[in-house]
């Protein structure tokens, strides 16, 4: 299977200035759009900072597993609801199942952290049996995740007392582990998140999930900002750090494109803590794209992983070439590289962590017209050495 490989008779979305001559852009500011206003914030369900332990999720025998082996593997996917075309989503969470059932137990994966856009249009909780607890049946392993816009905005008409974010708090942000009033025959529990946007502590890394609200390219107001100046600063020293967004800073693609914004706030913060994340995941973009930014010395992979059920896939920028020959530097940051991507299938990305490096694997999934058990081979191998924060070559 070729990765760069296109649909020519796909619709192409060009730049809005200039619809006959797509241009590449890697970040841009998106204008206001009165559709897509922020949203306010519900009031989190813990105490600052708002940390959940995989102590307090997985059992204890597991934990003990992952502490002995010194090595953790876990997936990572957004942008999974399944409305209009399920087939997708299905293929997808068949193939994350699969992974559960891998002979070596130090390489399965223990948990599925999701990169925002459970449910479309309107993160409405009638959706959620249906797009989530349905599809992850027979996942059995926790679910984290951070929401993404559609998951925050509210539907044109929706009742006047209804908040932004009321059906993710329900489902994700519950006091206690018991089925929510979505969950239906599932079996899964509601997750027990702090707040919306919230750290994970694990043996083997620090992942912390900043939401990124509902306008197009992200807004964070000083709250939030505040509080993540903080948990890059407070981070432990001895594990890695990974930021969680579901706006992207970096994509090439001809829909959405990255966020100068968000870029530019991400950048104040880590010069004012003195720390950048080894490893920064983002969805939005309905495909897979790694980029290396090279910052004070230090490789950084930015990923986009959000080709995980939404039927609707985003094809990368015709002003680079069809298809893109990688590894190609980005047009509008020389310190930035675009190393891999896939367009046309929907996939799902694999992270092994231990305390010298991150192992990344992307895996595309068959098409709905192909044969679903099939095993593709990944689109995209990766390892840092957390040590010397580069890349393997």
């Amino acid at each position: 299977m070729d990765q760069n490989a296109s649909n020519a008779t796909s619709q192409r979305h060009f730049s809005p200035f200039d619809p006959l001559k797509p241009v590449a852009r890697a970040s841009k500011v998106h204008p206001a759009s009165p559709r897509q206003p922020f949203r306010p914030l519900p009031p989190p369900i813990g105490p600052a900072p708002y940390h959940l332990s995989l102590d307090n999720v997985l059992p204890a025998d597991q934990l003990a597993a992952i502490r002995q082996a010194g090595r953790m593997v876990f997936h990572v996917i957004g942008d999974t609801g399944g409305v209009k075309s399920p087939q997708p989503q299905q293929i997808v969470a068949m193939h994350l199942v699969y992974d559960l059932a891998i002979p070596d137990p130090a390489a399965r994966p223990v948990f599925f952290y999701h990169l925002g856009d459970v449910v479309y249009f309107y993160g409405e909780a009638n959706e959620y049996y249906a797009q989530f607890y349905e599809p992850y049946q027979q996942y059995n392993a926790p679910i984290f995740a951070i929401p993404g816009n559609h998951d925050g905005d509210l539907a044109p008409n929706a009742p006047s007392n209804l908040t932004s974010l009321a059906a993710f708090v329900e489902n994700f942000c519950a006091r206690e582990p018991r089925p929510s009033s979505e969950a239906g025959d599932s079996g899964r529990d509601a997750m027990t998140q702090p707040n919306v946007f919230w750290t994970l502590e694990t043996p083997l890394a620090t992942i912390v999930g900043l939401y990124t609200n509902v306008p197009e390219g992200g807004e964070v107001h000083s709250d939030q900002v505040a509080w993540l100046e903080a948990e890059l600063q407070n981070a432990p020293k001895d594990r890695c750090l990974v930021l969680a967004t579901h706006h992207p800073v970096y994509s090439l693609d001809e829909y959405h494109s990255g966020s100068a914004t968000l870029k530019a706030m991400l950048d104040d913060t880590f010069l004012k803590v003195g720390r950048v994340p080894d490893l920064i995941l983002a969805g939005h973009v309905h495909n897979y794209q790694r980029f290396t930014r090279v910052m004070d010395r230090q490789e950084v992979p930015y990923v986009v992983a959000g080709a995980g059920g939404y039927w609707h896939l985003h094809y990368m920028s015709s002003a680079l070439g069809n298809p893109i020959k990688v590894p190609i530097p980005v047009p509008d940051d020389p310190n930035a590289t675009l190393e891999s991507y896939c367009d046309n299938y929907h996939g799902y990305l694999t992270l092994d962590v231990t305390a010298a490096q991150i192992k990344g694997i992307y895996t595309p999934v068959p098409r709905p017209q192909d044969r679903w058990t099939a095993k593709l081979d990944p689109i995209d191998l990766f390892t840092l050495d957390l040590r010397e924060h580069r890349l393997a070559r």
